[in-house]
């Protein structure tokens, strides 16, 4: 009696597999039939926002659907996340997520839900670098002479940010590590809002995005040293890195990327990963992305998760060597 009970279990076992693995190719086959959502979980006109919504037209135009961005902003970017993490795992509602989440991350010793165990990754889709850029009354022309200057007068030069925490916070903060430095940090409400300081002499430099800067360096308001990523970006291809500028190893930018909720079968991640692999590389696609101080990226749903931990392992690091707190 044992055995043939046995026997019922593992046929029914073998059933559901087969329905589940069935059902899961014939959503893939017809992926997508219906509109998609892409979800941020921040403000219309931020950084994330216009980057989700260059990538909707493209993929709508791509995957023949049409694909709707709906903000939910609130609590550093929760709501976005709850909503998508509650959502059917189907792959019509997606989550756009920044490096700004990834600091959320490791700054909080809990949060609902969790980047690297809560989601399918989808792919990374643009990374978009930060530069240094000081006030014309700064008597520095390079990196060399900037790191001499705030060495020779500790504790007196300042930087803007767009706030506690933000990754332009970060970025200052992991020059003043690397190169030994006391500065006096001067958050602001956004990175243009910092350039805008930096512009008007409120603070010495900051790490403001290059679309935010651009308006500035244009009317030779501030003047540019470096960018943050470690390879120069095509946008300012003459200015060098902070890397190749005396300070080893200091590599820090934006970046934006698409999760799904967990459970999406993992044909549709793989189409979704195809799609927005070839959207964000044609070539009007990389034109708009690099006015907005963008460069196209993707990698594999396996590499982004793994580039996810190493974000929010490298954030920690930081954080915990800076003493930040979560407020």
């Amino acid at each position: 009696m044992r055995s043939q009970w046995q026997s019922i279990r593992l046929l029914s076992t073998g059933f559901f597999a087969c329905a589940s693995l069935a059902l899961s190719n014939s959503i893939a086959q017809t992926y997508p039939a219906k509109p998609i959502r892409l979800i941020v979980g921040y403000t219309t006109g931020g950084p994330t926002d216009t980057t989700a919504r260059m990538v909707a037209q493209k993929l709508s135009e791509h995957l023949g659907q049409p694909v709707i961005v709906e903000n939910r902003a609130g609590a550093s970017g929760t709501l976005g996340k709850d909503r998508v993490a509650a959502s059917p795992p189907d792959g019509y509602t997606l989550l756009v997520m920044s490096s700004g989440d990834a600091i959320v991350q490791a700054l909080l010793a809990k949060v609902p839900r969790d980047l690297e165990l809560g989601f399918a990754p989808v792919s990374l889709a643009a990374t978009g670098t930060y530069v240094l850029v000081v006030h014309p009354s700064v008597p520095a022309r390079n990196v060399k002479e900037l790191i001499a200057l705030a060495r020779s007068n500790p504790g007196k030069l300042t930087y803007g940010s767009s706030g506690v925490g933000s990754s332009v916070h970060l970025a200052g903060e992991l020059l003043k590590a690397k190169a030994n430095l006391s500065m006096v940090h001067v958050p602001y409400k956004s990175s243009a809002d910092s350039a805008r300081a930096t512009a008007s002499g409120e603070v010495e430099l900051s790490f403001p995005g290059i679309p935010g800067a651009l308006p500035f360096l244009y009317s030779k308001r501030i003047r540019a040293l470096a960018v943050t990523s470690k390879k120069r970006v095509a946008m300012m291809a003459s200015t060098p890195t902070l890397n190749e500028s005396g300070v080893p190893g200091y590599d820090r930018y934006g970046w934006y990327g698409v999760l799904a909720p967990l459970g999406v079968p993992k044909d549709v991640v793989a189409r979704l990963n195809a799609a927005i692999s070839e959207v964000v590389n044609v070539p009007e696609m990389k034109v708009a992305l690099n006015v907005q101080g963008l460069e196209p990226q993707t990698n594999t749903p396996e590499q982004f998760a793994a580039f996810i931990q190493g974000e929010i392992a490298e954030n920690a690091k930081l954080i915990k060597l800076i003493g930040l707190k979560a407020e």
